[in-house]
């Protein structure tokens, strides 16, 4: 199955004010973001992307913009599942005044539990965006190959909780997980159990191309392709 490269939006005019955005429009990238959206094209260099899926909110757009310019070959195509969190009446609010509400330690603590007054659950979040990967999985293997490697650019609650979904964690305790404006974070999918290449990742990415099977398919694993690697593995060559 395919490779997923969830790429977090550039930094935001939101992210450095303080707000907790949500789906409001016109949330653009800063200088920051725009920087760090410039340097995509080149981190993903190595990369074949058979591939581009972004949430339809701008700053994930924006990030995407410099990757398409580079790779003319590519469609974007957006994606509504993998959208920000549906904050509801929080959309829009600083974060130093969410602090107080009663809610937030639930969010931080309980995260199954919270729903967002006037928005939605966070349940609903992660079951809409694992949804969305797993469709979106199968189309690529369907039309590009087992070994495709294909990019999705969404939001921080979104990638974190496609993470816990990876690792088979509960959601509470998403919070755990950490995901830095345009960090790269990569998982691998098999039949038997995704495999978590990287999180929140701001370096060089090139390891993650796709490699030449081993004459000895199991060499270095203990088993087969779907297996973990015992003793965690030789890593790339």
């Amino acid at each position: 199955m395919p490779t997923l490269i969830l790429v977090r939006h550039g930094r935001s005019t939101a992210n450095t004010s303080g707000v907790l955005a949500g789906r409001t429009p016109g949330v653009a990238l800063d200088e920051r973001g725009t920087e760090q959206a410039a340097a995509l094209p080149g981190r993903l260099a190595a990369l074949p992307l058979a591939a581009v899926v972004s949430s339809p909110l701008q700053r994930c757009r924006e990030t995407l913009g410099p990757l398409l310019a580079a790779r003319p070959g590519l469609t974007l195509h957006t994606e509504e599942r993998i959208s920000e969190c549906d904050y509801g009446d929080w959309s829009g609010r600083k974060l130093a005044e969410l602090t107080d509400e009663p809610l937030m330690k639930v969010v931080q603590q309980h995260p199954s539990a919270a729903a967002f007054p006037g928005g939605e659950s966070m349940r609903a979040m992660q079951a809409r965006a694992v949804d969305a990967v797993r469709d979106w999985n199968a189309r690529i293997e369907e039309e590009h190959g087992e070994d495709a490697v294909y990019v999705m650019c969404s939001h921080g609650d979104i990638i974190k909780s496609l993470v816990a979904d990876a690792l088979g964690m509960h959601l509470d305790l998403f919070q755990r997980v950490h995901a830095d404006p345009c960090s790269v974070t990569a998982i691998r999918y098999t039949r038997l159990r995704p495999f978590l290449l990287r999180l929140g990742d701001t370096g060089d990415l090139a390891s993650l191309a796709p490699r030449e099977p081993a004459p000895d398919a199991s060499a270095g694993t203990g088993g087969g392709e779907e297996d973990a690697a015992v003793g965690g593995g030789a890593g790339a060559p």
